[in-house]
């Protein structure tokens, strides 16, 4: 197998997209992969800036934040905005769930990269520190 170009790589159409089932809307959606930056973004919201400079964990409406960035229309552009995270997030538990399980496949985040990202911020060290 030939090694690709620069323009081959840039140029592949590599954001795959889904119809999904949602009973609960009435029908199906349809979800499309993150951007690398959008992927690398969504992460780095999950972790919030204390006052005090201390790290601590954003979940807060985390499955709608998601959904905005993947659902798309059939013209493959986003649906939602962020205006519209809250509102997205009063809809049903249940059909946000399977939209966030659907994304989370599509887009190849394992258990371990939803666990990792929403654990440990704001734990404090529990040795001293050796620069005394």
């Amino acid at each position: 197998m030939a090694l690709l170009s620069r323009d081959q790589i840039l140029d592949a159409k590599d954001l795959k997209t889904k119809d999904i089932p949602v009973p609960e809307w009435g029908g199906e959606i349809r979800i499309r992969m993150l951007t690398g930056k959008e992927r690398d973004d969504f992460e780095a919201s999950l972790v919030e800036m204390k006052k005090d400079g201390s790290p601590k964990r954003n979940i807060e409406n985390v499955r709608a934040r998601l959904a905005t960035l993947c659902i798309i229309n059939e013209a493959g552009e986003l649906m939602f905005n962020r205006a519209d995270i809250r509102m997205l997030g009063n809809k049903s538990a249940a059909a946000l769930g399977r939209v966030f399980d659907a994304i989370n496949e599509l887009n190849a985040f394992s258990d371990e990269d939803i666990e990792e990202l929403a654990e440990g911020f704001g734990e404090t060290p529990t040795e001293s520190s050796t620069s005394d």
